[in-house]
């Protein structure tokens, strides 16, 4: 039984697999549109969003401020990402096969991991992109009103957890309690505003059997209409990616720009306020600004030249992001108090504002919406191809592996993604999304630095166009490197992600281990 859980799939099967005609997707990728890409999932809600509370902390929930030292949680999270984007690169080098970290698994580690680690790599890309949709909703919802002067009722932009949010120091109170308040409150018996913290919402929310119908509408919006771009085609998809891509660096960059001017070194005292574990804390929540460099991956059997490409692609975005994101956080601190970007959900858009200049501010939030959508897009064309991977595999059924005659994209895949990320960006809280996300990817992370590691002892003749140098202290510093940021995490979310793995294993064991291509004899092991 362990053997048939650790059978692995050898490098020339699964290229070969890839390369079958009903399998194959169209080759139009370059080093230029696989950067693009990098860009485009790396810079997105992370940098317009968590960049103030990753500086200004949050004690109440252990969050230590990481202050302007903010800049060295950026730099060390660069670093520790660096040493796996090496891994990435060599990997993706040596099998431009799409299915990213969870074909790198199968093909060093084995079957049982090769599925946890694809149902892992739902957390980074369906789940987070739950997250990006979220954020999406509520910037362009800003936008609308603030620049466009275009009011959405407050009900079809909201979650229902957060529209039945109490006030700040009422007692916790269960379901069926709140709803006995708002219809009290609803009938005019009750001050509704007392109890509930978004009762301007509450008020207007239409009931369904009592219950408040309120929904993030523009979340899934976007998200229908970003799935029906990636079916269209990778090429359209990388074009609008790229158009996109220009736009938010070039509105950074002028944040930048411009914010020096009113930068005060004052503000930069005390640099580290709370010492290292204030940089960890920091790092632990700016980490989600990273994710995405290895989005490139999957595009793999999309490349012209994967070997040569995907390696530039991986380096060139994640090391073009860092410089960016250390200047964005140096000016960010030294325009305002650090303590002052406490629970600032928009905090470039807020120093610009509290500086008296609105019309930057606007900027910024068109800025942060075009970042998000753009992040959106590279995070759904990634998905699909991991299920269309792992259906090769008999993992998954056939029905995820269908690939549409006429546009050469996953079909099925891809519109069953845009599913997986509609529904729960219309009934969710980000919060309950975010650090799930980051401890799925950061175990992914680990996974290919290990992948790597093997594939060096193992095949040590396999081609490989790029070479990670000093593997073998530079990838287990990359393992040690997620650990580290890891162990930023609150508890509750390292007990989230047991559970997730857990589901996954019960649905390997009762569909995947039976149906696996090993299994069935459809492919030599």
């Amino acid at each position: 039984m362990l053997k048939k859980l650790f059978r692995s799939k050898s490098l020339e099967s699964l290229q070969a697999q890839a390369d079958e005609p009903k399998h194959q997707l169209k080759k139009n990728l370059s080093t230029f549109d696989l950067t693009m890409f990098g860009i485009g999932a790396i810079i997105g809600a992370g940098i317009f969003s968590s960049i103030g509370t990753a500086a200004a902390g949050n004690l109440a929930d252990g969050r230590w401020p990481a202050g302007p030292a903010l800049v060295i949680s950026i730099l060390l999270v660069a670093v520790g990402c660096g040493f796996t984007a090496l891994a990435y690169a060599e990997l993706a080098s040596m099998i431009p096969v799409s299915g990213s970290a969870y074909t790198y698994a199968f093909a060093t580690m084995g079957e049982l991991m090769a599925w946890i680690i694809g149902w892992d790599l739902l957390l980074e890309y369906a789940v987070s992109n739950v997250a990006v949709a979220i954020s999406w909703g509520d910037y362009a919802r800003s936008f609308l009103a603030n620049v466009m002067h275009i009011r959405i009722p407050g009900w079809l932009a909201m979650d229902p957890r957060s529209a039945l949010a109490l006030v700040p120091g009422t007692p916790p109170a269960t379901v069926a309690r709140k709803l006995e308040v708002l219809a009290q409150a609803r009938a005019g018996h009750l001050d509704g505003a007392s109890f509930f913290a978004n009762w301007d919402v509450l008020r207007d929310a239409p009931l369904v059997h009592g219950f408040p119908f309120t929904m993030n509408l523009l979340a899934v919006v976007i998200t229908v209409v970003i799935t029906y771009l990636v079916y269209l085609g990778i090429k359209e998809s990388a074009r609008a990616n790229a158009v996109m891509v220009v736009v938010k660096v070039a509105i950074l960059l002028a944040v930048v720009a411009i914010g020096f001017r009113f930068v005060n070194p004052g503000n930069w005292h005390p640099f580290a306020p709370h010492g290292f574990k204030g940089i960890q804390a920091g790092a632990a929540i700016i980490f989600f600004a990273f994710i995405g460099f290895d989005a490139v991956s999957t595009t793999a059997e999309e490349c012209r030249d994967p070997g040569r490409s995907l390696p530039r692609g991986i380096l060139f975005s994640l090391g073009i992001c860092t410089a960016i994101y250390a200047l964005v956080a140096l000016v960010v601190t030294g325009m305002l108090k650090y303590t002052q970007l406490a629970g600032k959900a928009d905090p470039l858009a807020y120093i610009f504002t509290h500086n008296n200049m609105n019309a930057v501010a606007g900027v910024i939030s068109f800025g942060a919406v075009i970042a998000t959508t753009a992040a959106l897009l590279v995070y759904q064309v990634g998905q699909p191809r991991i299920f269309m991977a792992m259906s090769r595999d008999g993992l998954l059924g056939p029905w995820f592996g269908k690939v549409s005659a006429s546009h050469r994209t996953p079909a099925n895949a891809t519109f069953l993604t845009g599913l997986l990320v509609a529904v729960p960006a219309a009934l969710l809280n980000i919060d309950e999304v975010v650090e799930l996300t980051n401890i799925g990817t950061l175990f992914a992370f680990s996974v290919v630095c290990g992948a790597v590691m093997i594939l060096r002892l193992r095949r040590p003749e396999a081609p490989r166009r790029f070479r990670m140098p000093w593997i073998f202290v530079l990838a287990p510093a990359g393992i040690l490197a997620c650990i580290w940021i890891a162990r930023g995490l609150p508890a509750v979310t390292w007990i989230r992600f047991v559970v997730w793995l857990a589901i996954g294993l019960v649905i390997y064991f009762a569909y995947g281990q039976r149906n696996s291509v090993l299994q069935t004899g459809t492919e030599e092991p």
